[in-house]
């Protein structure tokens, strides 16, 4: 007689999470929140599962209703949908954990992408896991992971820093934070943005830095440009059909010399703001390390 097949060990808690209400006698099991991840430019590249997943939930929550509707109606699908955005998720999110609740499985989506990844979703998926609910993945595209994959630059270790701040004072503080990152660094940045954004890389970095522009990416209208910080400005500069559309910037992160140059840098600044004004520190700090000035002003303040 043969053996039986090994049965799957049951599932345990982890150490304070809820665990799911056992449901009522007679009420439905509780639904699922599906994740979906959804194409960023060509709709073909939707999955067969993620299509088969939206048909078949009782409800798709979307950030955009309009364009959400577009993508269905390109396979062909009729869905009810729940308009899910940063505006109303912090209120709707106890509504749609109470409809899991209820036995309804759901899908989460964004406009283009995996949900979460720069767009809303964390408050619903987090309310439901406190909730003890099911939240199942769908993987799929991904508009950095896609640029890093044809970009040539280091990818064994990266980290996205999401949409750099607006405001440029904010922006160039923040880059003068990541000069000594060793990691290739993943941006996403708008089209009114892309130009003043990479000035203040070039900055930030120095314009031998080697950087990707990806920009409508699965798009008719693609293009991947690659090279020195300085020479992709000065492309995006020359050209401005390379100043439309959607981008995602890579910048290879800070070798171990680039490292070094910005540590003694920094310790250069802390002894000379003792005595000088901030600007004229960093600026003789700079000179003497080789580091960039934006990545030394001011990192000698408590």
């Amino acid at each position: 007689m043969p053996a039986a097949p090994p049965r799957e060990p049951a599932a345990t808690a982890r150490p304070g999470m809820p665990r799911p209400e056992a449901p009522r006698p007679g009420a439905p099991s509780p639904g699922t929140l599906f994740v979906v991840a959804t194409p960023i430019g060509n709709l073909g590249d939707l999955s067969p599962r993620a299509l088969e997943t939206l048909k078949s939930v009782a409800a798709i929550c979307a950030e955009d209703t309009r364009h959400t509707r577009q993508l269905l109606a390109h396979h062909g699908v009729e869905q009810s949908l729940v308009a899910l955005h940063e505006h109303n998720e912090a209120d709707l999110a106890a509504r749609i954990v109470e409809r899991l609740r209820g036995g309804e499985s759901l899908a989460l989506v964004s406009d283009a992408g995996t949900p979460l990844v720069s767009d809303p979703g964390f408050r619903l998926v987090r309310a439901a896991r406190e909730a003890g609910l099911r939240v199942s993945p769908l993987p799929g595209p991904c508009a950095f992971v896609a640029a890093l994959s044809v970009a040539g630059l280091p990818s064994d270790r990266f980290v996205f820093e999401g949409f750099l701040p607006a405001k440029g004072a904010a922006r160039r503080e923040r880059l003068a934070q990541l000069a000594a990152e060793p990691r290739t660094l993943a941006f996403y940045e708008s089209a009114h943005r892309i130009e003043d954004a990479l000035a203040d890389c070039v900055a930030a970095f120095g314009g031998e830095r080697p950087a990707v522009l990806a920009r409508e990416l699965t798009k008719l209208f693609e293009t991947v440009l690659d090279g020195p910080l300085a020479t992709v400005l000065a492309q995006v500069q020359a050209d401005p059909n390379q100043r439309k559309g959607e981008f995602v910037l890579l910048v290879q992160g800070a070798g171990e010399d680039a490292d070094a140059k910005v540590a003694e840098g920094r310790r250069l600044y802390a002894t000379l703001s003792q005595h000088l004004p901030p600007s004229t520190a960093a600026r003789l700090a700079a000179e003497l390390s080789g580091a960039p000035r934006k990545a030394l002003y001011g990192s000698g303040r408590d």
